[in-house]
């Protein structure tokens, strides 16, 4: 008798509680066999730690412009960014248009260089920051089929590591208007847990500079303050250079001060997959809402560098 009623109760419900609970589960599987597929790439040994301004830099921005041209996106290409030196480096950029051209633009990016070689010690650079490169494919994969009322631009800069120059070459070529950018949400170091915070949390940088990280932990993102703010992650990443001409541009991150920080340790070997499936997961939500809604961040008083 209690089976029979328990059926009868399950018929009654409505075809999107069924829908919600069995796509939950093979959606994140899907998520973790792809951020597992991507890790064992930028952080392999083909592409020797992605040196800034190296051929390896340039093979991953290669793989990442062509995996957001295969998501649909506008304008998919890779950057190339002269350097004093003579040599280049490179930024993998792509756009999705908003349905609305008085919209204005939403910046979500990365670095995807790291340290190379040095001598011959191999730096893979999975956290720092192949995870926040795989953030934004995969922000960009989920992204890329929505119809957002503000453009979305993607980019994945080069040479972060050996002072920015990369973010500098896309703000003096930018595609969009510069003026258009009201936000930049960069990923940095997300592949492992910050002991200082629960479970699968993120902090922001600057949080107190701006009304951003409040908005976006209102509308279902896992974020809170910076709880290294002694290490002043905010001026350390290239969000800056973006803040520093007046953009809200602030840093998405987890990172707990390990000791796998630009060391040869920092491999797929010792990333928290579920983390970064978590992470891209749980901000998707507000991003999509910052994406359309007719909101715009601004500094608080004395916030703007």
């Amino acid at each position: 008798m209690l089976a029979r009623l328990l059926l009868a109760a399950l018929l009654l419900l409505p075809p999107a509680v069924f829908a919600q609970h069995s796509s939950a589960a093979p959606e994140r599987s899907a998520l973790l066999a792809r951020v597992h597929g991507e890790m064992s790439f930028l952080a392999s040994g083909a592409l020797r730690g992605r040196g800034s301004g190296t051929h390896d830099e340039l093979v991953a921005a290669t793989y990442v412009a062509s995996q957001l041209q295969s998501f649909g996106l506008e304008g998919a290409e890779v950057q190339r960014v002269p350097l004093a030196s003579g040599g280049e480096s490179y930024n993998a950029v792509a756009v999705l248009r908003g349905t609305d051209e008085a919209a204005q633009t939403l910046l979500l990016s990365s670095h995807l260089d790291h340290l190379g070689v040095q001598g011959d010690r191999l730096y893979p650079g999975a956290d720092d920051d192949a995870s926040g490169t795989i953030a934004v494919m995969e922000l960009a994969r989920a992204l890329a089929h929505r119809h957002p009322r503000r453009t979305i631009v993607f980019v994945c800069f080069g040479s972060e590591e050996t002072g920015g120059q990369g973010n500098q070459y896309f703000l003096q070529h930018p595609p969009v208007a510069l003026a258009s950018i009201v936000a930049n949400v960069e990923f940095e170091m997300i592949g492992r847990r910050d002991p200082a915070l629960r479970g699968d949390g993120l902090w922001l940088t600057g949080w107190e500079r701006s009304d951003l990280g409040p908005a976006l932990d209102k509308h279902g993102a896992p974020l809170v303050a910076d709880p290294h703010p002694e290490q002043q992650f905010f001026l350390r990443s290239d969000n800056i250079a973006l803040a520093r001409r007046g953009i809200v541009a602030q840093t998405v991150s987890s990172f707990g001060l390990g000791a796998h920080y630009h060391q040869p340790s920092d491999d797929a070997a010792h990333i928290d997959y579920e983390h970064l499936a978590a992470a891209i997961e749980e901000m998707l939500s507000s991003l999509e809402w910052l994406a359309d809604t007719a909101w715009t961040p601004s500094w608080r008083a004395g916030g703007r560098p």
